[in-house]
This record gives C-alpha cells, sequence and structure tokens, in this order.
C-alpha cells in the first residue's frame, strides 16, 4: 500500500500547528476584543443546505457526500450500478446527472451559509444583532496549487440583523487590526459594492446580466482585461454592450476621483448611485478613524463572485508577496430569507488562516514566542534521580514553564539527540552529585555551556 493523502490535503507538523494556533489565537483574541462570541458548525450540512447559494461555479466546487448502504444501492440500478462499481464518481456521467438523488449531504463550502442556516434554527435563542465568530476548516473540490488547497480553515466574524453601515467601517477595521498584529505592514483593503455592479448592468441595458457579468469581472486580475471581455461576450453581451462597460476598467486615480467617476458613469442608475453613497459613507468614516498599516482601495472590478452578496464587498491583499486574496467579505441582504426568516441583513468578513500563514512564512513573521516548544528537559539517570526531577519539574510548570522530563535513562548521547531535534533551549542534568549538593547543572544547547544554578532560583532564571 502507497501511503499517502488525496490532493490539497496537508498534514502539519507540531513546529507548523505552533505558527498556526498563533495565527488562530490573534485573529481569536481581537474577534473577542471586538465583541464577537463563538459558535461552530457541524462538518456536513444537507445537501440541499449548500446548494444553489454559491453561483454555478461555486456550486461545481462542493464535495458531495454519497447516500449509504441501501439508500445508494435503490439510487442505483442496473447498468449505472455497475458503472459505479467500476469507476471513479467522479468520472461517471450518470453520477453528475443524478447527483440530487446520489448525495444527501455534502461537506461545508464556507461558513457564512452554515451561519444563516443556525441563525434561522436557533432564532429563538439569539439576541439581536447577533455577532459571531467562528474558525473551522471549509472544503472545495477545487484543483490544487500554491495558496489553494481542498480542506482549509476560514476565521469569520459576521453582524446579523443590522443595516447600519457602521458595522462595514468595524470590519474594515477588524482587517486593519488582525493583520497589523501578525506583523504584516503593507496590505489593501480592497472596497467595492454590489449595487455599483448592479447599476452598471443596468447602464447598459442588461440588468439581468448582473450575476454572468460578475463572475466574469471577478477574474479580471486572473485571465486580465481580453479573456473577460470575451467572457462577456460569451456570456450574451453584444459588442455595443462591451463598448459600454470598458469605460469601468479605466476608472483610477483617488478613492473620491474614482468615486466621481463613477457617479458619471451611473447618473442613470438608482441603484449605482445609492451603492456610491454607501460606500462613500465607509471610506469617509474609515479616514475619520485611521488606520495602522492598511490602505483603503476602492476597487470598481472587485466583485467577489458569490451569489448572495447584494452592498459593500472587501477583499485583502498582501503587497509584499503574490498571493492573491488572504482575506474577503462583504454585505447580504437576505441570505437567511433562504430557510424562512426573510429581511434579516448581515455583513461578514473571513481571514484566509492558510494564505496568512504563507505570506507570514515568507516574510518571516513568525515571532520566535510562536513555538510552542518545550523550553527545558530534564535528562533521566535512573529511578531515584527521576523521583527527584519530578518534584523540581512540577514547580517549574506551575510558574508557566514549558518542561519535561526524558521518559526512559538512555544513553546521555540519545537524550542530548531528542533535545536538539525538538530545538528544547535548555537541558537540566541532575545525577548523585546534584542531588546532594543541590546545584543543578543547566545547559544552554545553543552555546554548549554549563552552568551550576541552585533549585529556587530555577523558576526566575526562565521568568525573565
Amino acid at each position: 500500500m502507497k501511503v499517502s493523502i488525496p490532493k490539497g490535503m496537508r498534514d502539519f507538523s507540531p513546529e507548523v500547528m505552533a505558527k498556526r494556533n498563533y495565527i488562530f489565537d490573534t485573529i481569536r483574541k481581537s474577534f473577542q476584543l471586538y465583541g464577537f462570541e463563538q459558535i461552530e458548525t457541524p462538518t456536513m450540512e444537507n445537501r440541499e443546505t449548500l446548494t444553489g447559494k454559491y453561483g454555478d461555479e461555486g456550486d461545481s466546487l462542493i464535495f458531495n457526500v454519497l447516500q449509504r448502504g441501501d439508500k445508494l444501492s435503490k439510487a442505483l440500478t442496473g447498468d449505472e450500478l455497475k458503472a459505479a462499481k467500476k469507476s471513479d464518481f467522479e468520472n461517471v456521467t450518470f453520477f453528475n446527472k443524478n447527483v440530487s438523488n446520489l448525495a444527501d449531504m455534502a461537506l461545508r463550502y464556507d461558513l457564512t451559509v452554515p451561519f444563516a442556516r443556525y441563525v434561522v434554527q436557533h432564532q429563538n435563542e439569539i439576541a439581536f444583532p447577533f455577532k459571531r465568530y467562528q474558525i473551522q476548516p471549509v472544503w472545495r473540490a477545487d484543483r490544487p496549487q500554491k495558496g489553494r488547497y481542498r480542506e482549509f480553515y476560514q476565521c469569520d466574524a459576521d453582524i446579523i440583523g443590522s443595516d447600519s453601515l457602521l458595522n462595514e467601517v468595524e470590519l474594515v477595521k477588524l482587517f486593519d487590526e488582525v493583520l497589523t498584529n501578525l506583523g504584516m505592514k503593507d496590505f489593501t483593503i480592497k472596497l467595492n459594492n454590489r449595487k455599483i455592479l448592479s447599476g452598471i448592468a443596468e447602464v447598459i441595458g442588461r440588468p439581468e446580466m448582473i450575476i454572468p457579468i460578475t463572475v466574469a469581472i471577478d477574474k479580471l486580475e486572473k485571465i486580465g482585461l481580453e479573456k473577460v471581455n470575451e467572457e462577456l461576450a460569451q456570456r450574451g453581451l453584444s459588442e455595443m454592450e462591451l463598448e459600454k462597460i470598458q469605460p469601468l476598467f479605466k476608472i483610477e486615480g483617488s478613492n473620491d476621483e474614482k468615486l466621481n467617476q463613477l457617479g458619471s458613469f451611473l447618473a442613470d442608475s438608482e441603484i449605482g448611485l445609492k451603492g456610491i453613497e454607501e460606500t462613500k459613507f465607509i471610506l469617509d468614516t474609515v479616514n475619520s478613524l485611521g488606520l495602522r498599516k492598511a490602505t483603503l482601495d476602492v476597487d470598481v472590478t472587485l466583485a467577489r463572485g458569490l451569489d448572495y452578496y447584494t452592498g459593500a464587498i472587501f477583499e485583502v491583499v498582501s503587497n509584499e508577496v503574490k498571493m492573491g486574496s488572504i482575506c474577503g467579505g462583504g454585505r447580504y441582504a437576505d441570505l437567511t430569507g433562504i430557510f424562512g426568516l426573510p429581511n434579516m441583513s448581515g455583513v461578514g468578513i473571513s481571514f484566509g488562516a492558510d494564505r496568512i500563514y504563507d505570506v507570514m512564512e515568507e516574510l518571516n513573521l513568525f515571532p520566535e514566542s510562536a513555538s510552542a516548544s518545550t523550553q527545558v528537559l530534564f535528562t533521566n539517570f535512573g529511578d531515584q534521580e527521576a523521583a527527584y526531577c519530578l518534584t523540581i519539574l512540577y514547580q517549574l510548570r506551575a510558574a508557566g514553564v514549558r518542561t519535561e522530563l526524558y521518559p526512559d535513562a538512555a544513553k546521555m548521547k540519545k537524550q542530548m539527540k531528542y533535545a536538539n531535534d525538538k530545538q528544547i533551549p535548555f537541558v537540566v542534568m541532575v545525577g548523585q552529585d546534584e542531588m546532594n549538593s543541590g546545584q543543578l547543572t543547566l545547559k544552554n544547547m545553543e552555546s554548549g555551556e554549563q552552568s551550576k544554578i541552585i533549585i529556587s532560583e530555577l523558576v526566575s532564571y526562565f521568568n525573565l
């Protein structure tokens, strides 16, 4: 048997987990500081809960979970069952045609739709507006590549039950807070509004094409303007309509200048002008409060290809590492309405922990304190010495010093190799001489220096 894991999935070593936990802890601390409360939702949702919420491209990336046992057997008959037994389900045509019959559950694609389901299901237990945060993995049947995985963590913060644009302001500040605390010095928060995009579709005379136009525009950075125009043409825009939309791609200048140009372009669109008004309020309020490290930039081509966004939309990119977006989010007016609770507006953002990790690793931003490695190793010379060490070890742990005792009375070379392999900075050696004198031998593993230290000074030594 060849030992492996599925493509797009990863194992995480203790060293990597220590760094990942540093990211999660930093994000969690800021979420709590801003008044968000934590929830969790299941790994799997009913398939109908997820499908139809992300657009055709998003739905195609959902990992469907086949029915089990007799239910699956009943769903497959004759030649179909034989084909299923012989083939990879992803490549069986009948599966794609009959997925709703064959799969009843799915792995969650994001945290927002399950959150909307949670709000509806628990509405009588929630105080609105509800500020929740969630740090959990999601799954997408995407093609694995740098910065894009099939399993990855999202760290979401949402405010639901309020229309106030002050919520958007808070979330922009939260982006700035978290990423600055993680050590990033140069990153941009891109801002747009789906009402502006709706206005653009209205101005060119194709309001019904807002979703296809949005999906195509969202690919601008990846595939370039020529390919975007080709896709828009394939989706049904005429040459005249394509000509009308081109000024959108030429808007530039300061944020205020961009909004002024948009105002002229969307002068005949009420919804477009409303989007500009909302964007200006967010910009002006954030500017009055100031940002620590982030740059706020109006990007009229930012689309965020999820169907449920209806207002402000955000995306964050590092300007120091080429890595696509590391955070995103936006306003959704009625996502809970799909599940039977209408008129419950919300806005949320998501930190992509895996991409943030990659950026921080490339920029060497993890502090030494991010490591959860043992600080002190006590060597083991035998049962009597080990028992003596245990009493000291628990004193150190009570003082918050990460400490361990080598479990076996092995050769000293083996114990020192263990300390080196785990990058433990200090080793305490306790033999009969040390037990008799009360002076322990402390070895600095980096310099190789050895010194004597009395037990009462050991705690203060590591808590300097």
